[in-house]
């Protein structure tokens, strides 16, 4: 249940101060064989720099960080990256979204889906372009109304070693 779940937008200043959490996050998420860009192990050392860069990302307006956090602390989060070509002002690329492995199924990926599509709109992004490995996030995103563009066989490698599949997804949003 998402009852106690309370979702922000993250400052600089905060995904800064939130690093130790959200590094948390992503371990969890790697341990539970998510492929999100990393390997096991994945060193704490690693996982700081990444959302170090994150959070320098969110500073220059590059991007949004969205968290979901309960009474323990941050549970989940989604990027939207809007450092995006000149030919390319009405689109964004939703990134990494991650929910440790304890609250998986209470829906908390479904309200960080949600509120990176308000923050979109918000932003006058009209198309949304995300990449998954994961069988049940792709069954979100077909439920909240994003369309398979395609498979790519062997695009990355699972966090323990072998090749997997990436599906890719669009959705254009009315704004």
């Amino acid at each position: 249940m998402t009852d106690d779940i309370t979702l922000r937008t993250l400052t600089l200043d905060e995904a800064l101060a939130c690093s130790e959490q959200l590094a948390d996050v992503l371990i969890d998420c790697v341990e539970g064989g998510a492929s999100v860009s990393f390997m096991l192990p994945l060193a704490r050392d690693k996982a700081l720099r990444f959302w170090a860069g994150v959070a320098a990302g969110v500073g220059r307006g590059e991007r949004t960080l969205i968290v979901a956090q309960d009474r323990d602390g941050i549970v989940g989060t989604v990027q939207l990256i809007t450092d995006m070509p000149d030919n390319q002002p009405h689109r964004a690329d939703v990134a990494k979204l991650l929910v440790r492995q304890r609250v998986r199924g209470a829906g908390v990926g479904q309200r960080l889906m949600e509120a990176v599509e308000a923050a979109a709109r918000v932003q006058g992004r009209s198309v949304l372009v995300l990449d998954t490995a994961n069988a049940a996030a792709e069954r979100l995103y077909e439920r909240l109304g994003w369309q398979r563009v395609g498979v790519v066989p062997g695009y990355a490698y699972l966090p323990a070693g072998g090749l997997c599949a990436t599906v890719f997804f669009y959705k254009q949003l009315g704004i």
